[in-house]
């Protein structure tokens, strides 16, 4: 088991998102600042737009928090044979080349707004998107930096079938999402357990599976369960978070613990509340991660 392992936070846990109308989003200054306090020393670059877009800007605001630079994810739609996403990966390769980045986390984006529908994928389409993916895959691996396709609700990449296939049927990297997976009727665990050669990077969120159900059976859209709680802090779901990390560190893996909870706020005290939440998820995951006593 290795002893060492890399934990940081992201801005959505604060409810920093891409999504418009996700609710109050709060500045950087408070979401940096609450990061530190709470004893983190490296983040996810959060959404386009909510820190500097110039490299070194980036670099430096991070820098001024005493933050390292973990990585930054881009949604890219990857099934449209008419566009070519590698203009705007190579963006953000610039972005985590100048600020250290070390991963840059994939999303198979629809091509609309938010995460509460998705078409469906034609075989014309799925050989684009696969295409695509073994090609933004070697061309990050050239900047030394890691690639992780991220199984999202709400994207092209959601349930259990399409990510076997993915790893079938293309070589990229995953991004081990607890509660994405989850809630795409995937168990993070079976990932953790059978292809942790394919594991690149992880996102630790807990869920509570009653609503992750909704969300599957369509009574629920996903911002509607975010809203209701669908995430509770670590431990207190049902995502086996405990075994997800036991198993990769296990196993070897050497990437990232990135907590990663979506929260929707309403307010300065639900922002209070969020901050709480990430200070008890916090004091799990470093319990977990505590190397065994011999």
């Amino acid at each position: 088991m290795t002893n060492d392992p890399r934990i940081a936070a992201a801005p959505i846990s604060w409810g920093v998102c891409e999504v418009p109308g996700w609710g109050l989003q709060l500045h950087p200054a408070r979401v940096l600042g609450e990061m530190r306090e709470l004893g983190m020393s490296a983040a996810e670059t959060g959404p386009e737009g909510f820190l500097p877009d110039d490299p070194a800007a980036l670099r430096d605001t991070l820098n001024s928090y005493d933050l390292r630079c973990v990585g930054s994810f881009v949604p890219a739609v990857l099934h449209d044979a008419d566009y070519d996403p590698r203009p705007q990966i190579r963006v953000a390769l610039e972005r985590l080349a100048v600020s250290g980045g070390d991963v840059l986390v994939l999303a198979a984006a629809t091509g609309t707004d938010g995460y509460d529908s998705r078409p469906v994928l034609d075989a014309h389409a799925w050989r684009t998107l696969l295409t695509n993916l073994d090609r933004i895959d070697a061309l990050v691996a050239e900047q030394n930096i890691v690639a992780a396709l991220h199984p999202h609700v709400g994207t092209m990449i959601e349930n259990r079938a399409e990510v076997l296939r993915v790893l079938e049927d293309s070589s990229i990297g995953l991004c081990l999402d607890t509660g994405h997976l989850l809630i795409g009727g995937t168990d993070p665990g079976e990932i953790a357990e059978n292809f942790g050669d394919r594991i690149r990077h992880a996102h630790l969120k807990d869920v509570r599976v009653d609503l992750a159900q909704r969300v599957q059976r369509g009574a629920a859209t996903y911002t509607e369960a975010v809203a209701a709680g669908m995430y509770v802090p670590l431990g207190a779901g049902d995502a086996r978070i405990e075994h997800v990390v036991s198993t990769l560190r296990e196993n070897g893996y050497d990437g990232w613990f990135v907590l990663e909870q979506d929260t929707i706020l309403t307010d300065d005290a639900a922002a209070d509340d969020a901050a709480a939440d990430v200070a008890v998820s916090m004091s799990f995951l470093r319990r977990i991660c505590r190397p065994a006593v011999v």
